[in-house]
């Protein structure tokens, strides 16, 4: 008889692989699997325990302080330095801006200055806490442009509560400016929080091995926070990010405590109240398994798998890197001769999941790797697929999208998207199998086709896509 656990193996045959190195994106592989087995069993030893009080659970403040101390040490952080274990790069990027926002009380529109590359976590942030986002385009090497920023600070010095720059941004991989941009913020008496949720564990490494590396610790003066994820290259289970700030007073203003009710007093540190111990525990275990040499070597591997990459894709014809990378994260871009989305189909049909990006602002649309340690191994596999899979693109031509269905897509508004305006799209997409929506094998025409729609009418038909997928199953 089939067991629970035996469903959920057939389940999960249908994802993307987590091991291996050939999901370039989503997931964050060491390799090493000693490791993964003491991180699994960390998480379900604490999959009952309750952070919510760290006077009942002593050892997950323990486990805690413990994490934030390692990463204090990687990125050059006065004594004074605190921090706290979040569910996740979006929660510490929330968290930084709704600190920045609640540290200034008498401020009652409030306004972040932000580079157009920056993370669209803190869009949300501004989008749930009623933050005014304020997107500056980026130069022509993909890297936040101070003189814009700091001219969009001072549009409206008295409202803004925070910068942001990133260390590395995520669709190009380059890192900001950040000694360009914190102290000139501090100088205006405004907080500057370093987006470090992708690369904030590999570039100490990096620089230890004597890569450039632009300075974006807390050793740049102006900078207030730091975020950093540990289940993207701390290579723990998913669940876990580091926020660190600078002083407890930058803190405070995240904390939430509320006793003006019968039952106890909360008191909570992130934005959680209850919140599982499994995944602290499983971060906490595996960081002490690799450790500060396991980590340099880790990072000496991923980033031999990015240089053997960048020089491998400068022998395929119709694909190029578009910015040397600075981290982890490496972008290509094809040239007229070759549709970027059939690539991504190629190599998912080669066993290599590679993620498509849409056109932004004039730039053409890209595919982004996020290279694990794990992928070294398969490198010389890789390239030989990505090679085959340009050639095939190329063969195939570029994706048309049917004339009378652009049009169709350029007459929609994304405020008043109906169903029936979704029905003939998914219709026209092959989206809809029998009474259910089925996604295609391949995926360039639907790309191609939200490719041609404007950001807001990208995001209306994907947030009416998702409705649509999540309804029960009965």
């Amino acid at each position: 008889m089939s067991t629970p656990l035996d469903r959920l193996r057939e389940l999960q045959a249908a994802d993307l692989p987590v091991h291996g190195g050939r999901t370039l994106a989503y997931v964050y592989d060491s390799g090493l699997a000693d490791v993964d087995r003491v991180g699994r069993e960390a998480v379900a030893a604490y999959a009952g325990s309750n952070g919510l009080d760290p006077t009942a659970f002593p050892s997950l403040l323990q486990m805690e302080n413990d994490l934030v101390g390692f990463y204090a040490g990687l990125v050059d952080a006065p004594d004074t330095v605190v921090g706290s274990v979040t569910s996740g790069g979006t929660e510490s990027c929330l968290l930084a801006v709704q600190g920045a926002r609640d540290s200034r009380p008498d401020v009652e529109r409030p306004r972040m200055v932000v580079p157009s590359t920056v993370h669209a976590a803190f869009l949300k942030a501004a989008h749930y806490f009623g933050v005014e986002a304020v997107v500056v385009p980026v130069g022509p090497d993909f890297r936040a442009d101070p003189a814009a920023m700091l001219a969009a600070v001072d549009a409206d010095p008295d409202r803004t509560v925070l910068v942001v720059v990133s260390a590395p941004s995520y669709a190009h991989g380059v890192v900001d400016p950040v000694a360009e941009i914190a102290p000139a913020a501090a100088a205006r008496g405004i907080r500057c929080h370093v987006d470090a949720c992708i690369g904030g564990w590999v570039l100490p490494y990096a620089a230890r091995l004597g890569r450039e590396v632009r300075p974006w610790t807390f050793a740049v003066d102006g900078v207030t926070s730091i975020s950093a994820d540990l289940h993207k290259y701390g290579y723990t289970p998913k669940g876990t990010s580091l926020l660190l700030h600078r002083t407890p007073e930058h803190r405070k203003p995240q904390y939430f405590a509320y006793a003006d009710w019968p039952g106890y007093t909360m008191l909570n540190s992130t934005m959680q109240s209850t919140k599982s111990g499994g995944p602290l525990a499983g971060a906490w275990a595996v960081v002490q398994s690799i450790g500060d040499t396991g980590y340099e070597l880790l990072s000496r591997e991923v980033f031999e798998a990015v240089d053997a990459i960048v020089a491998g894709v400068t022998d395929i014809a119709g694909l190029s890197v578009l910015v040397p990378p600075d981290s982890t994260l490496v972008t290509l871009v094809t040239d007229a001769s070759c549709d970027p989305f059939t690539v991504c189909d190629e190599m998912g049909a080669r066993g290599w999941y590679v993620q498509p990006q849409m056109s932004y602002a004039g730039h053409p649309a890209t595919i982004h790797l996020s290279v694990s340690a794990a992928t070294l191994g398969g490198v010389a596999d890789f390239l030989t697929a990505l090679r085959a899979s340009v050639a095939a693109a190329v063969a195939a031509g570029p994706v048309a999208v049917d004339p009378d269905v652009a049009a169709f897509i350029e007459s929609l508004d994304p405020v008043a998207l109906s169903d029936a305006d979704f029905d003939g799209l998914l219709v026209a997409a092959g989206l809809i199998g029998g009474d259910d929506l089925a996604l295609p094998d391949r995926m360039a025409e639907v790309n191609a086709m939200l490719d041609l729609a404007s950001p807001r009418m990208r995001e209306a038909l994907l947030v009416a896509f998702l409705d649509r997928l999540q309804r029960p199953n009965r």
